[in-house]
């Protein structure tokens, strides 16, 4: 079997997608973080856009989370997709659609005004309520199996965990089964084990840090 090396960084979602995908499928794999901020040379040489993940296969990468979690679902044992080929079309749709929230999230916690950030709000509500409409009675996205779906949506909810904190915004108020879900995932080891242990004091101090209202709010919190 070829060696499996995944060039991380230590808050991205999209890691976690294939951290939580390799745990899952009991593959063995060497982890290293970088710096996104102060990208090494030898990192950009092997991912085009300068983004994480990469996983190298020996000494071969791949890039881009989607792509990565396919191959491992070509590669590797324990499959995580439907066998179904339209169910397993309806799970990619799902996953776009966490990555359009996790677009969202971003702009929620960039935003630069009141305005701005309650857009980002409605946005990320209206997604949640979407998502309410198709879960059925769980506890995971298609019910009892542990899918990629799931493995892209634990990364989008352990966000939460911090803008609780902060309450000045609930998007999940109106959507139980969302709510149910998350709570779900929360206690999955693959997703738990995803991150470093300071993976929350860690986010907090990037999110206290962005020139955002969002930060604005959370030194309200700290005063």
């Amino acid at each position: 079997m070829p060696k499996l090396t995944l060039i991380s960084h230590l808050l991205c979602p999209y890691v976690q997608r294939a951290v939580i995908a390799l745990t899952e499928k009991e593959v063995a794999f060497e982890r290293i973080d970088i710096d996104l901020a102060n990208k090494p040379e030898w990192f950009l040489k092997i991912s085009p856009l300068g983004k994480t993940p990469v996983l190298l296969v020996d000494d071969r990468a791949v890039f881009e989370s989607a792509v990565i979690l396919e191959y491992l679902e070509e590669t590797q044992p324990n499959p995580l997709h439907p066998t179904d080929a339209l169910t397993r079309a309806e799970h990619r749709s799902w996953i776009e659609f966490g990555s359009a929230i996790l677009n969202d999230i971003a702009g929620l916690y960039s935003a630069a005004d009141e305005a701005g950030l309650a857009a980002k709000v409605e946005a990320v509500a209206g997604k949640f309520q979407q998502i309410e409409a198709r879960l059925g009675e769980g506890p995971y996205f298609s019910g009892t199996p542990f899918s990629l779906v799931d493995a892209v949506f634990g990364p989008i909810f352990r966000y939460f965990d911090s803008f609780d904190r902060i309450g000045v915004f609930d998007v999940m108020q109106n959507a139980p089964k969302v709510r149910a879900w998350r709570q779900a995932l929360s206690q999955r080891p693959s997703i738990q084990t995803a991150v470093a242990a300071d993976y929350a004091a860690r986010l907090w101090r990037f999110l206290e840090n962005k020139p955002s209202t969002l930060a604005k709010h959370m030194a309200k919190i700290a005063a």
